[in-house]
């Protein structure tokens, strides 16, 4: 049975994403507008506007719609901001930070995610995202950032993440120990962070930010 995706990305938006809180219209209409069913893997793309999170290869995934709508409320993205985005996976989530800011690099230890998510990003016409493979708990950038997006959850958000952030930048992060993890909002203050909790959660963890496993006898 063919999918309507036309209406399904209406669906999604009124359905899902709206009724989470999510009311910012430039974050609703990259949502609406950007084609979430090319990103999504071919055996799944039936499932692209579904409120699940999708499989990926390696183990990893795609968020969920209404965190994704979360994520990109919460930075307050300007025309010219700069982004890094800490796992790219499928692209999708980085072609909505594309619309919504000036720049976006974008790292993932994947090298055929990045070889995909360049060609899906092209062919939507996006030139402002650089690619990169990487692992981001070695990773070393030149300059920081406006926002910093981590597409996976983390046991504790590591000090170098916090540094790639320009004073008054934002962090996104989902940290804590599954099945209880807490989506927070990290603010560069001029003496410190602001740290904002915005929801609780449950996704899989950044590739080498798992918490430590820890044996008693």
């Amino acid at each position: 049975m063919a999918v309507d995706f036309e209406q399904a990305r209406f669906a999604m938006v009124e359905q899902q994403v709206r009724p989470w809180e999510v009311l910012d219209f430039r974050v609703l209409d990259v949502i609406g507008s950007v084609k979430r069913e090319d990103f999504a893997p071919t055996r799944h793309r039936k499932l692209a506007y579904a409120d699940l999170v999708l499989p990926l290869e390696h183990g990893e995934f795609m968020l969920k719609p209404v965190i994704e709508g979360r994520l990109l409320q919460a930075l307050d993205l300007s025309p010219e901001h700069e982004v890094l985005e800490i796992g790219t996976g499928s692209g999708y989530l980085t072609a909505c930070l594309a619309r919504l800011a000036r720049a976006v690099q974008s790292i993932d230890v994947h090298a055929d995610f990045v070889d995909r998510a360049r060609a899906r990003l092209q062919a939507a016409g996006l030139a402002n995202i650089n690619l990169e493979v990487g692992d981001a708990l070695r990773f070393q950038p030149a300059r920081q950032f406006d926002a910093v997006a981590i597409g996976g959850a983390v046991a504790e958000v590591p000090e170098r993440f916090l540094s790639w952030v320009r004073p008054g930048g934002k962090l996104f992060a989902i940290r804590g120990h599954s099945p209880v993890q807490e989506a927070v909002l990290y603010t560069r203050a001029e003496h410190g962070w602001a740290v904002e909790s915005l929801f609780e959660t449950d996704v899989p963890y950044l590739h080498g930010a798992e918490p430590v496993q820890r044996f008693a006898l």
